[in-house]
């Protein structure tokens, strides 16, 4: 446990510098990370309070382009959960677990998107607190087919019935990064209580502090914009940029690995048994199915089929590929041989690290954070693992923890305009405002170590209670056989 805060000090620490608020400077328009709150439509029949004023303009209708676009994207980030990261993570494994592995993955995605629609939405995406939205839209109440939610351009919107599609999506995939920490030892029906505690309090109010916003037609001049942005998530309010998940979705998941790994302790035989992949053949399925995928995590972030979303499916294509190479190469040099599971891993860190600059940077930005997070993550999951001392089963913490720091640091670097970023749009003058790299950093600091801290605390409280109450692993002998019989009473391969 030792270990466990150490690293929520040595991390955490750095964060909190000055605030970055820097005169509401929310992202540039159609590149964005702020994910937009539903617009507000007016009431039906409602009277002008000037008889003689004119008409009011009509209520914003969706694109159907755009909503095609974030529909499609939705079903992208579907199958990077299924069956994408169950097959990464299941070849990653013993034959003996491999069921069990995809029976995680499986059913947190389908929990995940039953509790989504329940509340999970509505405390993400309500103006409530700058941590929590409220439970106005439990149940999806309220929301019809005509029901719009906000973009980042002013005047167009998107069904929001496809936006809560998407943004369930990321939620789903979140949780299930999760079970890689510590896979091969811990109790089904403890993950899963655990599963409905963590993303209830860690990814709830993570995506509501980055993501939440009034929209970009609420700043329609400095005054207005002001009181928009007090209503806004805390991390938004700081000034924090992430455009597809950097700190809500990987940093945020790769400390609850983390903690679970410590906690739950080091598997039977930890380093001396070989512990190696069963198939890597169905990891780097997996590990392609994850690529495909993210472009719909990352591209369809800019919430319009634009050349935003151009630009984001760009960076995370060439950054991957940068990632993929620079892995392979490191440990080419090291170890004498390159590897399918280096490059599979490489991919992963790659599109990992680009995910909150995908729509920020430009491509020469795109391809310095790629090739940074191969060998950067490579040493993450080799010598910072073994200062660590946890047994990270599939490397969640060394891939996407650490990925997901490099990227979300380096986007307040790369979107500087100077650096071919888009920098920083101003919507109360309607242009990218002045950039300081200073203040930026600053505050992607304060988004790293807000998660950090946050995602740690929480995943600890959810362990221990768990623990006690039902008990986190499996016993010793149900370890050695294998958790597909076990736990499942099935067996992914007969011979």
């Amino acid at each position: 446990m030792k270990h466990l805060f150490a690293i929520l000090a040595l991390l955490g620490a750095v964060s909190f510098g000055a605030p970055a608020w820097a005169e509401d400077k929310p992202a540039a328009a159609a590149t964005t990370t702020a994910v937009a709150a539903p617009a507000a439509a007016p009431a039906a029949g409602a009277p002008s309070a000037d008889p003689a004023a004119p008409a009011a303009a009509p209520a914003p209708v969706a694109n159907k382009g755009d909503n095609a676009w974030v529909m499609v994207s939705a079903a992208l980030v579907i199958l990077m959960s299924i069956p994408g990261l169950a097959l990464f993570y299941g070849g990653l494994v013993r034959t003996k677990n491999m069921l069990s592995v995809l029976m995680q993955v499986f059913v947190t995605f389908s929990l995940i998107s039953v509790l989504w629609v329940v509340y999970g939405y509505s405390v993400a995406f309500t103006e409530g607190g700058a941590f929590f939205g409220v439970l106005d839209k439990v149940f999806l109440k309220g929301i019809t087919v005509d029901s719009v939610a906000a973009t980042f351009s002013k005047g167009v919107v998107i069904s929001e019935l496809a936006y809560v599609i998407f943004q369930g999506a990321f939620a789903a995939i979140t949780c299930g990064l999760i079970v890689g920490a510590f896979a091969e030892r811990a109790k089904f029906a403890a993950i899963l209580i655990f599963m409905v505690i963590w993303f209830s309090l860690s990814y709830l109010p993570m995506a509501h502090m980055v993501w939440y916003w009034a929209g970009p037609d609420a700043y329609i001049d400095a005054a207005a914009g002001d009181a928009a942005g007090k209503t806004a998530g805390f991390l938004f309010q700081k000034g924090a940029l992430d455009f597809a998940g950097g700190t809500v979705v990987h940093i945020n998941a790769a400390m609850a690995g983390l903690v679970g790994a410590l906690v739950i302790g080091k598997r039977i035989g930890y380093g001396r048994e070989s512990m190696a992949p069963h198939s890597l053949t169905f990891t780097m399925i997996g590990a392609s199915l994850l690529w495909f995928g993210w472009f719909g995590f990352n591209a369809g972030s800019a919430l319009e089929a634009s050349g935003g979303a151009a630009l984001a499916m760009v960076n995370t294509w060439v950054a991957t590929a940068c990632a993929t190479m620079s892995w392979m190469l490191a440990e080419w040099m090291l170890k004498g041989k390159p590897s399918m599971l280096g490059a599979a891993s490489g991919a992963v860190a790659g599109l990992v690290a680009i995910t909150p600059a995908a729509g920020f940077v430009g491509v020469m930005g795109a391809i310095a954070i790629g090739l940074l997070a191969g060998v950067i993550c490579l040493w993450g999951v080799n010598g910072l693992k073994r200062l660590i001392g946890a047994d990270d089963s599939l490397d969640v913490f060394g891939v996407h923890g650490v990925g997901g720091i490099l990227g979300a640091i380096l986007t307040g670097v790369f979107v500087d305009p100077a650096l071919g970023g888009t920098g920083v749009y101003d919507y109360v003058t309607n242009k990218v405002g002045d950039f300081d790299m200073a203040t930026q950093v600053i505050s992607q600091l304060w988004g790293v170590g807000t998660v950090i801290v946050w995602s740690g605390v929480v995943s600890l409280v959810a362990f221990k209670l768990v623990d006690m109450v039902i008990g986190l692993r499996v016993p010793e002998e149900e370890e050695r056989e294998g958790l597909d019989i076990t736990s499942h009473g099935e067996s992914a391969y007969h011979y």
